[in-house]
């Protein structure tokens, strides 16, 4: 598939790997950078959704998205995403991306408000549950925009081509591929949510670490069975 993704936040605390853990399915290991554990918010939008070789429709192919999510290998490769939950503000997107690539997609009414200084967005789950599962959160991009260098902890977080799911007791990999995010520090003005919690997991008292990017255009490939 063909997609966009724009105006991309990244917020990301330092959770407990024991409080990890026992959320993961069979055959995924917890990622770590420097013996540290991270737990991630990311609202952003989807742009020119599509099948290979077929036009973007504007009621289908464009709509907001926020996922919470942490960080996995395999045996020590492929380092990827694994996500707690993925909230879409498309009724045809959730149940095709629950069905086809077997992820915890769920319905919300979403929002997203840009100025020349900020970004702000809003997400409220409608369903399936659990709820409630809100976001709203406004930040200010501040600093240098630039590619983040392998062995940093923004490249550990942010470069992920890899996405895990389950299915029927299988484990899935899919794979994604993108130019290095445009990345910028990012000052948060407001948070308030409910989503991680909505996740059976509990979010640190601490600001973010919170990064922003223009966005990239990206390519999905199919699922494949890690046997």
């Amino acid at each position: 598939m063909r997609q966009s993704w724009r105006d991309l936040t990244f917020l990301h605390w330092e959770l407990a790997p024991d409080q990890l853990r026992p959320h993961l399915p069979p055959g995924l290991t917890l990622d770590l950078y420097e013996g540290r554990a991270f737990i991630g918010l990311v609202p952003f939008t989807m742009v020119g959704v599509r099948p290979e070789g077929l036009p973007a429709v504007r009621w289908l192919s464009n709509f907001h998205e926020t996922n919470v999510r942490t960080y996995v290998h395999v045996e020590g490769r492929d380092p990827g995403v694994w996500f707690f939950s993925l909230d879409a503000a498309n009724r045809v997107a959730v149940l095709a991306a629950r069905a086809s690539f077997h992820l915890p997609y769920h319905f919300a009414q979403m929002r997203l408000t840009r100025t020349p200084a900020s970004v702000a967005y809003g997400s409220r789950r409608l369903w399936p549950g659990p709820r409630p599962a809100e976001c709203a959160v406004e930040m200010v991009p501040r600093g240098i925009v630039a590619v983040a260098q392998v062995g940093t902890l923004e490249h550990f977080l942010a470069e992920r081509y890899f996405l895990y799911a389950t299915a029927r007791g299988r484990l899935f990999r899919g794979q994604v591929h993108h130019t290095p995010y445009p990345l910028q520090p990012a000052e948060v003005l407001t948070l308030e949510e409910s989503l991680i919690a909505a996740a059976g997991l509990t979010r640190p008292p601490e600001a973010p670490l919170a990064h922003f990017a223009t966005g990239v255009d990206v390519e999905v490939f199919g699922l494949q069975r890690i046997r």
